[in-house]
């Protein structure tokens, strides 16, 4: 049994806390709100309970086992792809707080020039350190003209004020943002760490399921194939032609990976499980997918069952737990469940789950 990868973790900055609650509350609250909920629904899930040992002979105790193999391998997997959509949400934190500080950095980039610059000018205005109202009385030739200079000066002052309160405005918004960032990311780590821990767990549940498919028929162990992993593997095809040259490089990649080894939050380049051998496959091409089929649910275009083409992606049961590619003739090619490995199956034999396509290129 694959042992799962490490939980990613997470290096915060440095920033001070307790500022702007009320801003974080309104940037962040459906973010954090959705990820728990997620979070939530995996470590809510029903672990299965245990089961004897199937007995030699005994149909019913080894059919029962063999549902139970593949019922522990989906609710599995499920829990998995919890995880790396976890795991993309993460980056995306991780990518707002590097934009936040990057704006913070430039807000002070430019209050540090205005007190080069302007703040200079304006102290020289009315300080008398340099041109001053009073000069401006006693050196103008006339009265229009004092009142021009007086008016340039305020305005020059005015401006200065304007920019300083705006900038200033600027940097306390880009650092309440790199706070409320930081606090997001944490939470969400946490919420990483939970749905890993679940993982482990049911991990050990499926390895004690294992050790009964191991002692399954050959004609029981395929109802485990069946029931997730499109039934027997086929013959890898030869001569797929895909609509374009990118979904080209993305099925014959696919296709080389045949024979590797299923491991649950593996993305490559030899173990996958079925999110990481599409994005994998997609990355060959130059496009970048994430490792979660929830969030390759949602990229590209809906096609119809009917149209589908080499390269589209399939997805299967509600929520999204599984994908798949599409290579033609009514045949994929999917990571498909523990102890399969990377196989050509019949799109027909798991098409009762199927729930939608999408073509990522044309």
């Amino acid at each position: 049994m694959a042992t799962p990868h490490a939980p990613l973790t997470h290096d915060p900055a440095q920033l001070q806390t307790g500022r702007q609650a009320g801003t974080r509350a309104r940037r962040f609250g459906p973010l954090r709100s959705a990820l728990l909920v997620g979070a939530a629904a995996a470590l809510t899930l029903t672990v299965l309970p245990g089961t004897a040992s199937a007995v030699p002979g005994d149909v019913g105790t080894a059919d029962q086992a063999a549902a139970k193999v593949a019922a522990a391998g989906h609710q599995l997997e499920v829990v998995t792809e919890e995880l790396n959509e976890a795991k993309v949400v993460l980056e995306g934190h991780r990518n707002a707080v590097r934009e936040a500080i990057e704006a913070a950095e430039a807000a002070e980039g430019r209050l540090e020039s205005l007190d080069g610059q302007i703040r200079r000018l304006a102290r020289s205005a009315y300080t008398g350190s340099g041109v001053s109202s009073f000069d401006v009385l006693l050196t103008s030739g006339s009265a229009g003209e004092m009142v021009d200079q007086l008016g340039t000066l305020d305005a020059i002052a005015g401006h200065t004020n304007e920019v300083l309160a705006e900038v200033s405005l600027a940097a306390e918004e880009a650092e309440a943002s790199r706070e409320a960032a930081n606090e997001a990311t944490a939470e969400a780590q946490r919420a990483v760490d939970e749905i890993a821990a679940q993982q482990r767990e049911l991990e050990t549940k499926i390895a004690d399921y294992q050790r009964q498919y191991d002692a399954l028929s050959a004609p029981q162990q395929e109802v485990v194939q069946r029931a997730h992993g499109g039934g027997e593997a086929q013959p890898v095809p030869s001569g797929v032609v895909a609509p374009s040259s990118a979904a080209q490089v993305a099925v014959d990649t696919a296709l080389a990976q045949v024979g590797d080894p299923y491991v649950w939050g593996a993305g490559g380049p030899d173990a996958f499980d079925c999110s990481g051998l599409t994005s994998y496959a997609y990355a060959a091409a130059g496009v970048s997918l994430p490792h979660s089929s929830k969030s390759q649910a949602q990229t590209g275009q809906t096609v119809a069952a009917s149209q589908l083409q080499p390269g589209d992606l399939l997805f299967f049961y509600e929520p999204t737990s599984h994908v798949a590619m599409y290579i033609g003739n009514g045949q994929m090619v999917h990571a498909s469940t523990s102890g399969q490995p990377v196989k050509v199956a019949s799109f027909n034999a798991m098409k009762g789950d199927f729930t939608h396509a999408k073509r990522i290129v044309g």
